[in-house]
């Protein structure tokens, strides 16, 4: 996938520029700060340089074409006239920056000046807020969908928020471009599971791809000795392996592995959800499937069990951020500790592996036909979010919370297995998570990435509850 383009728009007014010596240098010096940091940011950037007229506007629209987000730099008082043409002519969301060089004006500087002409000329090289409202104000009378970033050159914030429109903007374009895989059919009877296809494609813009068993099962008769030798090879590079675990198990897993890149590879597929029961062939391929569904998650083609559509998007939003993305659900609350304990069966992301993630036997999988192997891990400690793709008689939205995975026992029973704090209690969170309506699944992404969140739900135009 490209990476996602944004537009640059540095704003002024050109009377100034003969009044005042040195000033448009000053201005796109700002502005060249501001480039950079969006482009390390992983943007490709469209700068359009100075725009000082409504002229000037005007033919900035050709060039700002295919854009998905502007972010535009009030670098001096500027016309909003100026600024109008281009957030009407693109129809992307427009980031305002109102972001001075500094923290304050250096009075005693301007003061000390003798020249009053020099003087303004230092003031208006800091007046960034003064076009703002005036910005705003148009904007909303005009139907312009924006958001403002106010700050400093120099202060952190200012880059993290830019920075986290970025995150957004890209998971935005990710999802657009993404294919959904739906293999197999969803666990019977897990009604919450169920979910609109077309109102998925329509507000994420994924192309849901549907993939049948017996073209996976195709794949997997054409494996051949090489292609498991290899494949086993990569287990033991990725995966701490049980000692118990067998060599016919090992064997059965990497044979399903491989058909699954295969399949990956032939549909172009970003992200799967799949769920089958089966019999004989078909009931040996999906009893080893979790392996390889780890590793295809781990590359960033996140696999949601149990035909959980609903999370694959949500574990796809959080690999998009380089969040990770581990499917869960909740296993129990701890009252002596305050946690609430989250895990699945089935596959997971190794990169967020506290240590490393072990692949060990399974006797049975609870709730499911037949034995295999499964992947035993715990989230790396530290600031987590949780994410669920939810939906209700109208809306898809999104339930999403910051918390810990934290130290301490759990259980080592062939699943991923982790504990979590939240700022407002184990009960609370529990009680107020519930209560707005999620699916029983939730991804789990490292990091604390819920006001990213929010903006990505907002660049789609659908509600954002963050619980805490």
């Amino acid at each position: 996938m490209n990476k996602v383009k944004v537009g640059l728009a540095c704003i002024g007014l050109d009377t100034y520029w003969k009044q005042f010596d040195g000033l448009l240098d000053r201005l796109l010096s700002g502005n060249g700060i501001i480039k950079e940091k969006l482009e390390k940011y992983g943007a490709e950037v469209v700068d359009v340089g100075m725009i000082d007229t409504p002229f000037k506007a005007s033919l900035a629209v050709d060039m700002l074409h295919g854009v998905e987000l502007l972010f535009v730099y009030i670098s001096t008082y500027a016309l909003s006239s100026t600024v109008l043409p281009i957030a009407k002519g693109i129809k992307s969301r427009v980031i305002l920056l109102n972001v001075q060089p500094s923290a304050a004006i250096n009075y005693n500087y301007i003061n000390s000046l003798d020249d009053r002409g020099k003087m303004t000329g230092e003031w208006l090289a800091n007046c960034q807020v003064c076009s703002l409202p005036e910005i705003a104000s148009v904007f909303r009378r005009t139907g312009v969908a924006f958001s403002v970033i106010t700050g400093h050159m120099e202060q952190k914030e200012v880059w993290s928020e830019i920075k986290e429109w970025v995150m957004a903007v890209s998971a935005v374009y990710g999802m657009r471009h993404n294919n959904l895989a739906v293999l197999g059919h969803y666990y019977c009877g897990m009604l919450d599971v169920y979910t609109d296809l077309t109102r998925q494609c329509g507000v994420f813009g994924t192309h849901i791809e549907l993939v049948e068993m017996c073209e996976l099962k195709k794949f997997w008769d054409g494996v051949n000795q090489n292609d498991i030798k290899a494949k086993i090879a990569q287990f033991e590079n990725e995966f701490t392996i049980d000692s118990r675990c067998s060599k016919h198990e090992l064997i059965r897993a990497a044979k399903t592995s491989v058909a699954l890149d295969r399949l990956v590879e032939k549909h172009n597929i970003g992200s799967m959800a799949y769920y089958y029961e089966g019999e004989d062939d078909y009931q040996d391929i999906v009893t080893s499937i979790i392996a390889g569904n780890t590793l295809l998650t781990s590359k960033g083609i996140p696999i949601a069990g149990e035909c959980e559509v609903k999370n694959a998007q949500a574990m796809k939003i959080f690999s998009l951020m380089g969040a990770g993305g581990s499917f869960s659900e909740f296993y129990g609350l701890d009252f002596n500790d305050d946690v609430v304990m989250l895990g699945h069966d089935g596959p997971t992301h190794i990169s967020i592996a506290q240590g490393n993630a072990e692949l060990v036997p399974l006797p049975i999988y609870h709730g499911k036909p037949g034995s295999g192997l499964s992947i035993q891990m715990s989230v790396k400690h530290g600031d987590v979010t949780i994410l669920s793709v939810c939906e209700d008689t109208q809306d898809i939205y999104l339930l999403v919370a910051e918390g810990k995975s934290v130290k301490g026992p759990v259980l080592n029973i062939g699943n991923t297995n982790s504990r979590y704090k939240f700022s407002i209690g184990a009960k609370e969170f529990i009680n107020a998570w519930s209560e707005s309506g999620p699916s029983h699944h939730c991804a789990i992404g490292v990091g604390h990435l819920g006001t990213t969140i929010e903006k990505f739900g907002s660049l789609l135009g659908i509600k954002t509850i963050k619980i805490c």
